[in-house]
């Protein structure tokens, strides 16, 4: 895989840390090698005004995915074609407030949250209850199959 990971932030980020993460969700998802991911930890204000342009919510939020290629999942036969997945934008400074409230550290909840963004740019969601359930169950697997082998 070919994760690029930007820090646009004056937080700590260990971007070998979260090129690591993409890597290990990405082959459990079957996603060509060959694939394109950007990881962007950004400002709250730049993402405030993501938030209004695309989803038309005030504030910033925790993390935001913008699918490129439309790449969905593989199998082991079968692993998707490659190309760009997409690029997921994090906001540090929400999701330290995120951790406070759940009781972990930020680094855990921005890992959740860049799981979170790459299982949507392969085309899962959580509007719908039963979606909930399937993205949310994954994203638990693989975050927690990623930190066993920390």
């Amino acid at each position: 895989m070919t994760t690029e990971v930007n820090n646009e932030t004056d937080v700590q980020i260990d971007g070998a840390e979260f090129a690591a993460l993409a890597d290990h969700v990405l082959r459990a998802m079957h996603v060509n090698p060959m694939a394109e991911l950007n990881i962007i930890f950004i400002e709250p204000d730049p993402m405030a005004e993501l938030h209004l342009r695309w989803l038309d919510l005030p504030g910033p939020t925790d993390v935001m995915s913008f699918p490129m290629d439309e790449l969905r999942p593989g199998t082991a036969e079968h692993p998707t074609p490659p190309g760009m997945l997409g690029d997921i934008c994090i906001c540090p400074q929400v999701a330290a407030r995120q951790a406070a409230e759940s009781g972990h550290s930020a680094a855990e909840e921005m890992l959740l949250l860049a799981t979170h963004g790459m299982l949507h740019l392969l085309g899962y969601d959580h509007a719908q209850d039963a979606e909930r359930e399937v993205m949310f169950a994954l994203q638990r697997k693989l975050l927690l199959t990623f930190l066993a082998t920390r």
